[in-house]
């Protein structure tokens, strides 16, 4: 059975590739940025912006078959378009599974996989072909690569010295980028603990316990039971917490997300959300929850497309925030775009800058701006990225 699968994969890629669709076509046609006239943005809301420390919380750009190191005329990230927008801080999330429609509301655990059609167009190595484990280390690598050519481009936040080295190299005019590795569902362990400790040699520092289908570790947000933890994934959050890995709860159920807030005293992320209160979708959970998240230190990223924010724009994305401010205190509030995850955006990471100018048309102060465009994800990888003997 499993071969007829493999085979019936192998024919819809040449169909697929017979029919023109290669991997550019592949991702114009899932990562797109809304038509629009150029941003205006202010002498003030610029000067602004350029003295910020700005960091994102969720991107899926090494998914894709484009050399990050090279500005592109597709997608919404690459370091040309970071740091013309001044950031300094990109968490690169590795995606391994995702089941055909993406639905919110329910998806199958056994659901057709995009991913291994994905890999098979963009011609990845065969291993991947079948381990999720696989394609999160190959993700993991394109970034290593970068860094090892040239450290100047891109540091991969292993340890609270490399954040240290970035911030530093920062102040003395370079442009280097920080890149917090994680992954999106901890399907990519493949069952194994062992798997974690393998992942962490790579680098990898934030884990997302779920994706849009319940997993070896319990429910998804977006799965068929709404279940909470199962006893490997009690096992996985005490190994994470073990070796000072950051847990991601961005598509976990309510309830995974109360086992964890009930098991571990880490401080938790959600990368990349809305809040339930402002955009009522079933993306976004309950805003108690959210305020559960708050009080234990956590950090929340708010996304920039429909199902998070409800209003795709500039205005809306603020709105979203500063709902979230006012929800959870500033503190707890960060940007979780999730570029390159096959959304559809206002803007590419380039335009950056008109959060900011947003910002200042709805009357954020300085700090709200500063601790919001990044300050936040500054302190919290401060606090909780691994000290280097770790």
């Amino acid at each position: 059975m499993r071969v007829v699968t493999i085979v019936g994969v192998l024919i819809l890629v040449a169909a697929a590739i017979g029919f023109g669709v290669g991997p550019g076509i592949l991702e114009q046609s899932l990562n797109k940025v809304m038509e629009h006239e150029p941003y205006a943005i202010s002498d003030e809301a610029q000067t602004l912006h350029d003295s910020l420390v700005v960091g994102d919380l969720h991107t899926d750009s090494t998914l894709w078959a484009r050399d990050l190191t090279a500005r592109a005329d597709r997608g919404h990230v690459d370091l040309p378009r970071l740091r013309e927008a001044n950031v300094a801080l990109q968490a690169f999330t590795f995606v391994t599974r995702s089941p055909k429609g993406q639905n919110y509301e329910s998806n199958d655990a056994d659901a057709p996989d995009n991913i291994t059609l994905v890999a098979l167009i963009q011609r990845w190595p065969v291993v991947t072909w079948s381990s999720l484990t696989e394609r999160a280390l190959l993700q993991a690598r394109k970034l290593a690569a970068i860094e090892a050519d040239d450290p100047s481009l891109l540091r991969v936040l292993r340890s609270q010295e490399d954040l240290a080295a970035v911030m530093e190299a920062r102040t003395k005019g370079a442009q280097t980028i920080g890149a917090l590795l994680g992954i999106e569902g901890s399907h990519a362990l493949e069952g194994s603990l062992d798997n974690i400790d393998r992942l962490r040699n790579a680098g990898v520092r934030m884990f997302g316990l779920h994706h849009f289908f319940d997993n070896e570790l319990g429910g998804s947000l977006h799965g068929t039971g709404g279940g909470g933890l199962s006893d490997f994934g009690k096992d996985v959050v005490a190994r994470l917490d073990e070796r000072g890995a950051i847990i991601d709860v961005a598509h976990s159920s309510e309830q995974s997300v109360r086992d964890v807030l009930a098991m571990s005293d880490s401080p938790l992320v959600v990368s990349h959300t809305g809040f339930r209160g402002y955009c009522p979708t079933p993306r976004n959970i309950s805003d108690d929850l959210m305020q559960q998240i708050a009080l234990g230190g956590g950090l929340i990223g708010v996304g920039y497309w429909d199902a998070a924010i409800c209003k795709v724009s500039p205005k809306g994305i603020v709105e979203a925030i500063r709902y979230g401010i006012d929800l959870v205190g500033v503190d707890h509030v960060a940007l979780g775009s999730d570029y390159d995850g096959s959304t559809t955006v206002p803007f590419d990471t380039s335009e950056l800058a008109a959060l900011t100018e947003e910002m200042l048309n709805q009357g954020f102060a300085e700090e709200e701006i500063r601790r919001v465009m990044g300050g936040n994800m500054l302190r919290f990888l401060q606090e909780n990225l691994p000290l280097p003997a770790q």
